[in-house]
């Protein structure tokens, strides 16, 4: 019997990815965010200040996926939104000092969930799986480029 690549490659990446959320989330709980929220907060943490535009395509977030995230970021004080000084239209994204904290706290707990997760595969298989993942996403990309022209 043969398995379709949908099965086997789709459906597959989809169950390990929303495995790898539920557990992330579960691991985050104690920190009061969960994964999307993590990944804007751990983004802006290396880009500081920038527009929510930029934002968005750094965190692979929609625009309305990340103003949600954002209001309880910012709700929570671990990120601000300051006028932007260039464009009167927009804000840009600050992290405050608190979220930097928790950042810090956060990001060697990320380190070893993962570490966990990998427990048992070797460097040689995670390269290649990181190199297939890039090229999974790489293709992706052009196909959408595709549709958006």
């Amino acid at each position: 019997m043969v398995i379709s690549m949908d099965k086997s490659i789709g459906s597959a990446s989809v169950r390990t990815s929303k495995k790898m959320s539920r557990i992330l989330n579960l691991y985050l709980k104690p920190f009061n965010i969960t994964t999307e929220q993590w990944s804007v907060l751990r983004t802006l943490s290396e880009s500081d200040r920038i527009s929510q535009k930029e934002l968005s395509e750094l965190a692979d977030k929609d625009q309305a996926t990340l103003t949600k995230i954002l209001d309880l970021l910012e709700k929570h004080d671990f990120v601000k939104r300051i006028a932007n000084p260039t464009d009167r239209r927009s804000y840009l994204i600050a992290i405050t000092e608190s979220g930097m904290d928790l950042t810090k706290k956060v990001a060697p707990y990320s380190e070893d969930i993962f570490t966990k997760i990998i427990n048992g595969i070797d460097e040689k298989s995670l390269a290649v799986y990181q190199e297939v993942l890039l090229l999974l996403e790489e293709n992706i990309d052009t196909l959408l480029e595709q549709e958006n022209n």
